[in-house]
């Protein structure tokens, strides 16, 4: 085929020996099959901000920095060089959390390189080495759903522990590949410490894979997951091999505001009291 424009320099660099086809366009960015050497991977092409159909992506900027204070002060100006360098942090993004996810064992493409808008990295292949179908586009039994209901339950907290919240997870960015679900599209992944909507993002994640997977599995109707996921979180004690049920106990006592205001008024008095036995205090 035509060699795209964008993919022209990663040719001529000799990163790619050859473009096989296009594998998907989204909302985001036109994937395409290639050629590097022997292996068969896959070149993500980033469409520019006005082509993108993403919503709502300036939620997912917070707590994402520069350290250069002269392409910080362009980006809150929106100059044409910081709206530049807005897009580099966003796709930059993607190619920092797949390092670190995939350096903590979560099941994500690997990343080779970003050159120019492209992100160059591993082609998911299924069984046969053919490009690996979307979750979305599987029938699947209900043991089956069991099955990768827990598998991703599972990369989500390893996600985590690894500082890191997806933001965006769904049966549409989810591959299926040879070994089992992969997790794709991480531009708009979080920092799970530097967000303040990431119990909310993670929250949201869990859902949708507990909406998707319920459909085969009405089991997992009623499950907790993320609460549960964030709880422990939050208290220090999740780990990659954290066991979890889907179940949280909610404390529904309803607070006794008359015994809390009785509490509150008879600390002011004690204080007072307190107050005027302190040596001098007449005198003051």
């Amino acid at each position: 085929m035509k060699i795209p424009k964008r993919l022209i320099p990663l040719v001529e660099e000799g990163l790619i020996d050859e473009v096989l086809g296009q594998l998907m366009s989204g909302k985001e960015a036109t994937v395409y099959v290639v050629r590097c050497g022997e292996e068969i991977r896959c070149a993500k092409v980033y469409k520019e901000a006005k082509q993108r159909s993403f919503k709502k992506a300036a939620s997912y900027q917070e707590g994402r920095k520069v350290k250069n204070s002269r392409q910080a002060r362009a980006m809150e100006k929106g100059s044409r060089y910081g709206r530049k360098m807005q897009e580099e942090v966003w796709q930059n993004a993607e190619v920092d959390a797949l390092y670190r996810l995939a350096n903590a064992g979560v099941r994500v493409p690997q990343p080779y390189i970003c050159h120019e808008g492209v992100l160059l990295m591993d082609l998911v292949a299924d069984t046969e080495g053919n490009p690996a179908p979307r979750l979305n586009d599987l029938e699947l039994d209900e043991s089956l759903a069991l099955e990768y209901h827990g598998m991703l339950v599972n990369q989500v907290v390893r996600m985590l522990c690894a500082g890191i919240v997806h933001g965006d997870l769904s049966e549409y960015n989810i591959l299926v590949g040879e070994d089992g679900p992969v997790i794709i599209d991480l531009p708009q992944a979080i920092d799970a410490a530097a967000h303040s909507t990431a119990a909310e993002m993670l929250e949201r994640d869990v859902i949708n894979l507990r909406t998707y997977f319920s459909a085969f599995a009405p089991s997992l109707n009623n499950s907790q997951f993320g609460k549960e996921i964030w709880g422990l979180y939050e208290g220090g004690l999740l780990t990659p091999e954290a066991v979890l049920t889907g179940n949280v106990v909610f404390d529904e006592h309803i607070a006794d505001v008359g015994a809390v205001l009785m509490e509150v008024e008879l600390a002011i008095k004690e204080n007072e009291i307190r107050r005027m036995c302190r040596p001098g205090a007449d005198e003051a």
